[in-house]
């Protein structure tokens, strides 16, 4: 899979170190997450309130951010839409589940827009199947305005990183922090290195 991702993407200096970054751009077909046994049409959940501006900001900002962080710190950021895997041949849960298992860092991002069921239930999803040291890679990242039950869930019950933020540019200065941590940590030996498979 790190080949595949790194195949999808252009030169950068660091580009063995994946960062996969995700957040309500898209639509998220909660019936991939119902339990085995349980019939979808059983289950009672809200549908998705981010309109279609919401998300093409959304989508503007993630870009924004994925080119940043190609430049500097010169990482190989990458959105989920970019290794270009058709849905017929992995569904989206699946494809979000192998790009954080694949990367050095996980980054999901959530503004003040929309409904966040789907959200919390994709990262839930992707934290359930992670291990220890896979949780160590993964930050959440909320807006100031954005708070939830689940959000605190995340970093109760998974020890995941949660941070908020004020506007992009402290967006991206905990990005950027998070992601030197875990480059740090990987150069000196605390986190096993990732290579390409």
């Amino acid at each position: 899979m790190r080949t595949r991702i790194k195949s999808s993407l252009g030169s950068v200096p660091y580009g063995d170190f994946l960062v996969y970054l995700m957040g309500p751009y898209t639509t998220f077909d909660v019936a991939d997450l119902v339990p085995d046994g349980v019939d979808p049409a059983d289950v009672s959940l809200p549908a998705a309130s981010a309109d279609g501006d919401d998300l093409d900001a959304m989508m503007g900002t993630l870009r924004s951010i994925q080119g940043s962080l190609r430049t500097d710190p010169g990482v190989n950021a990458f959105l989920a839409v970019d290794p270009g895997i058709p849905l017929d041949e992995m569904d989206a849960a699946s494809q979000s589940i192998a790009f954080a298992r694949a990367s050095n860092a996980t980054l999901f991002v959530v503004p003040a827009m929309g409904d966040k069921l789907g959200v919390g239930m994709e990262v839930g999803s992707v934290l359930e199947e992670l291990d220890d040291e896979g949780r160590e890679r993964v930050m959440f990242a909320h807006e100031d305005a954005v708070s939830s039950a689940m959000i605190r869930a995340i970093s109760q019950r998974w020890d995941a990183r949660v941070v908020s933020y004020g506007d992009e540019t402290e967006l991206l200065d905990e990005i950027r922090q998070f992601v030197a941590d875990l480059m740090n940590r990987e150069l000196y030996g605390d986190l096993p290195r990732k290579t390409t498979e």
